[in-house]
């Protein structure tokens, strides 16, 4: 799976999750029903967003679902599935832009993509993905010429990019790909005065999207000699943040003037959980269930720049709270015993690194501090389906604690595996005491 939206379930209701996962599936059942099974390659987390729009705005009454039958992501059990025209425009979406990413990945030479054989093989997975995308959609309305014209946008405003372009510049053919696709939920709702505010969304929405990868491929990008907007246009990552801020609170402000029939999941995901990716991406703040982390500045328990006035500050190191075993940190303040490390290896005493007490592994006893990995080199195209099918057989895309994505090697969390949360996780039914 792939997308900037990645919830952990823990932080969703019982009733919630549900929902969410039945926009899952209904995307990748979509997926193979119009165009076969490879097709589902390309479900992502992003893609149900159109789905979940559809649904939120028609109501329960014009929101079908049907019983889908067992399927080893989901351990072999059935569920109620989302279908019609949300999920099968949410399919249409992902596949054009499913596309896109490859021929990206082509024109960059990434991995096995340099081999002319292998890049010839993707070129033409890329063009019936782009037609097959153009039938759905154009069967429910929407041209997705305007998908297609924005990526061929992309490339040449990457050819021209430099230092001083500002990062909207380059992010631009983006947000006008993800505003159409957003602002056509609300044809398919019968609500076309949606349209405008939905556009405004998800303009927002594709500059987000844009500068998150942008942010999280920064180090694996250099490795490779790769484009990347951020080191293209000079820009850092303190003017990034301010960019995804503002785009947070844009998005925030426009939901507000959209009329949905039932709003809880889209605040949920556009409001809470993708304020939770810009933080992820930005190393602020992680899930505390799985105890590497504490809330972050965002996190609703004070200091959102949108609700308790003015922003965070940009640049400044994460404040940590306690640790469940009582360790050295205390919320909100320095460590008391001598400044850390900066690689997080311990105090560092009088004698330098690890505080004298070489030997050890970087704790909090002394010794050297790890030294950072160097990011994996993702996969190329033939491999990163390979290990898809893997993961997809062995149901690791859906129970495992942690896997490594396919494609980019990333560290990515199963859509539904469980843990024992708890007393330390902030699991909420957020809508009901949130007043934003």
């Amino acid at each position: 799976m792939f997308g900037i939206v990645r919830p952990c379930t823990h932080r969703l209701s019982h009733g919630l999750k549900a929902e969410w996962m039945a926009h899952l599936c209904g995307l990748c059942l979509a997926l193979r029903g119009d165009h076969g099974q490879f097709a589902r390659v390309v479900t992502n987390y992003d893609g149900l967003i159109i789905s979940v729009l559809t649904d939120a705005q028609s109501g329960p009454g014009r929101s079908p679902r049907r019983t889908a039958g067992p399927c080893p992501l989901r351990g072999m059990r059935t569920a109620s599935v989302a279908q019609g025209e949300g999920a099968r425009l949410a399919a249409s979406v992902s596949l054009v832009l499913a596309s896109a990413k490859i021929r990206d990945h082509v024109a960059d030479g990434n991995g096995a993509l340099r081999r002319r054989p292998v890049a010839a093989a993707a070129r033409r997975v890329a063009a019936g993905w782009d037609r097959a995308g153009a039938r759905t959609g154009a069967a429910l309305g929407f041209d997705t010429a305007v998908l297609v014209d924005a990526v061929d946008r992309q490339l040449g405003i990457e050819e021209l990019a430099g230092p001083g372009t500002p990062l909207t510049v380059v992010t631009e053919p983006t947000e006008t790909a993800t505003a159409a696709a957003f602002a056509h939920t609300a044809v398919l709702a019968g609500r076309p005065g949606n349209a405008a505010p939905l556009a405004e969304a998800g303009r927002l929405f594709g500059r987000l999207a844009h500068l998150l990868d942008a942010v999280e491929d920064r180090a694996s990008d250099a490795a490779e000699g790769a484009w990347n907007p951020l080191a293209a246009t000079g820009a850092s990552l303190a003017q990034a943040r301010r960019l995804c801020d503002d785009a947070l609170h844009g998005i925030r402000l426009a939901l507000r003037d959209v009329e949905f029939a039932d709003s809880a999941l889209v605040h949920v995901l556009l409001v809470h959980e993708l304020r939770r990716s810009v933080d992820r991406a930005f190393g602020t703040v992680s899930c505390s269930h799985q105890g590497h982390g504490a809330p972050g500045p965002y996190d609703g328990q004070g200091g959102n720049p949108y609700r308790n006035g003015g922003p965070a500050p940009y640049g400044q190191p994460p404040q940590y709270g306690q640790t469940p075993g009582g360790g050295p940190y205390i919320h909100g303040q320095q460590q008391l015993n001598g400044p850390q490390h900066p690689y997080g290896g311990g105090p560092m005493g009088p004698g330098g690194h690890g505080g004298g007490h070489g030997g050890g592994s970087g704790g909090g006893e002394g010794g050297m501090p790890p030294f950072p990995q160097q990011p994996k080199k993702p996969r190329g195209f033939l491999a990163g389906c390979a290990v898809a099918i893997g993961l997809c057989c062995t149901c690791k895309l859906c129970c495992a604690e942690e896997y490594e994505g396919p494609w980019s090697r990333k560290k990515r969390e199963g859509c539904c595996h469980t843990c024992d949360c708890g007393d330390g996780c902030d699991c909420c039914d957020c809508c009901s005491c949130c007043d934003c």
